[in-house]
């Protein structure tokens, strides 16, 4: 008896992921839950550094001012709730300073124009097609940073908007680094606080709004079903954490795995494994650990790790950090 619809994924056969390779993740919160896998297994990986962008105009915006090397200005940030705050970035980015606020997030935009120029892979995560506007200065916004409502407008980004929003950045990261892969997913996260109806064609928007680019830009983009795996491969609530909209913990590891399967070469995978074994031994807490056993243990552990940092030059540990 088969008790669960499921997607039919193939593994890629060209523009795999490996230990090799240099992954920035863009977009929601998802793209977070699947950065800090890459990271936890030691890939080459910067996640959201202007912090969750929920939108692609949000993201279009950051990619186009560290392409265009468009800094931030002081007069651009704003103050709410004593810290200066910037709206294209996550309110994560808040600074009693706005002169140190400024210098920190064209820092930022340096690094990344830098990283983008030899960037393998770049994971876009949308999560919603609603915006903010700022009724004073007309801007969309990445983040409203508990301002009140009432100096905003919310919008709804039609097909075509998400469409030219998407090819934008293809064509700005292509400008830089032409054999640069990028894969879109939308959130498995639902925003119940547009609605029920209004996250549905929030949803559909993003999807149809990544295919169209996708049968536009047919080289080196692509496109993996996250919030598909959470809808139809996951469909219980067992899935979610307490507040019914967040995948838990089993639903991230699951997603990851098809990701893994989807988009890892064998190779990495069998890599993958040695490097959980290690990690695991660090994160391992001892009864005893003055114990000849427990030392034993940790010199062992440490040949593990050179062993394989020789073996594979992009994995470090940073055991001389500890």
């Amino acid at each position: 008896m088969k008790l669960q619809t499921q997607l039919t994924l193939k593994k890629q056969t060209e523009k795999q992921i490996s230990y090799q390779s240099k992954i920035l993740l863009l977009g929601s919160c998802f793209s977070e839950n699947i950065g800090s896998k890459l990271h936890y297994y030691k890939f080459d990986t910067t996640i959201n550094p202007f912090g969750i962008l929920f939108h692609p105009k949000a993201i279009e915006t950051f990619i186009t001012k560290a392409i265009s090397k468009t800094e931030t200005k002081e007069s651009e940030l704003v103050f709410s709730n004593e810290f200066w705050h910037s709206f294209n970035a996550h309110s994560s980015f808040r600074n009693s300073d706005k002169t140190e606020l400024s210098k920190n997030l064209n820092l930022i935009l340096a690094d990344t124009f830098k990283e983008l120029t030899t960037t393998s892979h770049v994971v876009i995560t949308l999560g919603t097609a609603w915006v903010y506007r700022f009724l004073e200065s007309k801007q969309l916004v990445a983040n409203c940073h508990k301002i009140p409502q009432k100096n905003f407008t919310k919008e709804l980004l039609s097909i075509e908007e998400v469409t030219t929003s998407l090819q934008k950045i293809i064509s700005l990261l292509k400008s830089i680094n032409k054999d640069i892969n990028v894969i879109f997913t939308v959130s498995p996260i639902r925003h119940l606080k547009d609605g029920f109806i209004e996250n549905t064609l929030s949803k559909s928007h993003l999807i149809s709004g990544i295919h169209k680019t996708i049968n536009t830009v047919t080289k080196n983009v692509f496109y993996f079903p996250s919030y598909e795996i959470m809808m139809d491969e996951l469909r219980d609530y067992r899935f979610y954490k307490e507040d019914m909209l967040h995948p838990n913990k089993v639903a991230i590891n699951y997603i990851w795995e098809k990701f893994v399967a989807t988009w890892v070469t064998t190779s990495a995978e069998k890599t993958m494994l040695k490097v959980d074994t290690i990690q695991k031994g660090l994160i391992h807490k001892p009864f005893n650990p003055n114990s000849e056993q427990h030392q034993k243990f940790l010199k062992h552990l440490k040949a593990k790790i050179l062993e394989l940092e020789q073996e594979m030059p992009t994995i470090d540990f940073h055991l001389n950090e500890k």
